[in-house]
């Protein structure tokens, strides 16, 4: 299903029609996967459109391209309000956002330095990754055949595209064997994460995740549901987690923002616990949800569309204006 149009796209400083928002197709990210992006939510709460951890996905941006020897040419502030921006001059209240960081047309071969670094940032319409109903009933899991990248092989720190390629294999074997999604093991054999999900497992009311370590990426949504546990009282564990540990969990959910918080009710055909969402998941949920669509946000983790000063027009690091309000 084609995604869903919306008028503008922010690209390189300037605000471009959806349809003409291109890159050359001799671009240096489209033959050896030098880009890096983010996956943001904007929430429609009772306190108006909310950007989720907007700054925090920006910086993890910026750090995958530093991990890369890449410079972003744009603060991240000036990302910020580009993007704040951007879902104003679109009107969309509620939705996705994609920023992303390429290589683009310049040299031919690996080395990446004589290319330019572009930018854009997209935002459209997108509901529930993993199926409309799946917070309510959970989904159905499979343990890949196809092992996790191993962290000095590609940085699983940075999200870079190329490790999606890991993942598109991932979630087409699971999709292809009937599962709703798919769950790697690292190069040792123990748990990392889904194809593009952070895991967590419930044991004897502790919960526990896989460390860095693990060829995991250090998820947002990872780092949100810690402080909602600590604060609902639910300890955290991050260690090692041997494969057999998930047939035997009392709960499982993934997290990650296309994700969201999702209950997992089987692995490999093994139901977890009743098969039913489990209690410290619905708390864990109640609590993002509370935030995302209330706008009870105690912890300044959104960033509001209608705040006052949102949109100024800023300079990039080499003197040119990030987003002119000049209706292009």
């Amino acid at each position: 299903m084609p995604l869903p149009k919306t008028r503008l796209i922010w690209m390189n400083g300037r605000f471009v029609s959806w349809d003409k928002a291109q890159v050359h197709v001799l671009s240096h990210a489209l033959h050896y996967g030098s880009s890096w992006f983010e996956g943001i939510r904007a929430y429609r709460t009772r306190r108006g459109t909310g950007v989720f951890r907007l700054h925090d996905h920006l910086k993890r941006l910026e750090h995958s391209c530093k991990i890369y020897y890449t410079e972003l040419p744009y603060s991240v502030e000036q990302l910020a309000e580009a993007t704040v921006e951007l879902l104003r001059r679109n009107q969309l209240r509620d939705g996705y956002i994609r920023p992303i960081v390429f290589r683009g047309y310049g040299e031919m071969g690996v080395t990446p330095f004589g290319c330019p670094v572009e930018v854009a940032i997209a935002a459209w319409k997108w509901g529930r990754y993993l199926g409309k109903d799946s917070l309510d009933i959970g989904i159905d899991v499979c343990i890949s055949s196809w092992t996790r990248l191993h962290g000095n092989t590609l940085p699983t720190v940075a999200k870079a595209a190329a490790n999606y390629m890991n993942s598109q294999l991932v979630r087409i074997e699971a999709l292809r064997h009937g599962y709703d999604e798919g769950i790697t093991l690292d190069a040792h054999g123990n748990l990392s994460e889904g194809s593009g999900e952070n895991v967590f497992i419930v044991r004897d009311g502790v919960l526990y995740t896989p460390p860095v370590a693990a060829s995991i990426l250090p998820g947002i949504t990872r780092a949100t549901v810690f402080q909602l546990a600590r604060d609902a009282g639910v300890p955290v564990v991050e260690q090692v987690i041997p494969r057999a540990m998930l047939y035997v969990a009392d709960e499982i959910f993934l997290t990650g923002t296309a994700a969201e918080i999702t209950p997992v009710r089987s692995v490999d055909r093994i139901t977890i616990g009743s098969g039913a969402v489990g209690p410290i998941t619905r708390t864990i949920i109640e609590r993002f949800l509370a935030i995302v669509r209330a706008g009870d946000d105690p912890y300044g983790w959104l960033t509001f569309v209608n705040e006052p000063g949102r949109a100024r027009a800023t300079t990039t690091k080499h003197g040119r204006i990030s987003h002119p309000l000049d209706g292009k």
